[in-house]
């Protein structure tokens, strides 16, 4: 049996989930990110109702 642990990940920002434009403004971002070279995505937290641009790898 093969266990993986979960991969640490690192919020770089929340947007709310009931803003006018959806998810776009985050959407916006994590490209912005990608665009400086961070591997960065957008994940919905159903708990705090937001969207997360999180990536998986260590930011300074």
């Amino acid at each position: 049996m093969t266990t993986t642990l979960p991969a640490q990940r690192t919020i770089l920002e929340r947007f709310p989930a009931g803003h006018p434009r959806g998810s776009w403004p985050a959407d916006e971002y994590a490209t912005a990110q990608r665009a400086q070279g961070i591997d960065a995505r957008v994940v919905m937290d159903l708990d705090s109702d937001q969207f997360l641009v999180v990536t998986d790898t260590t930011t300074q």
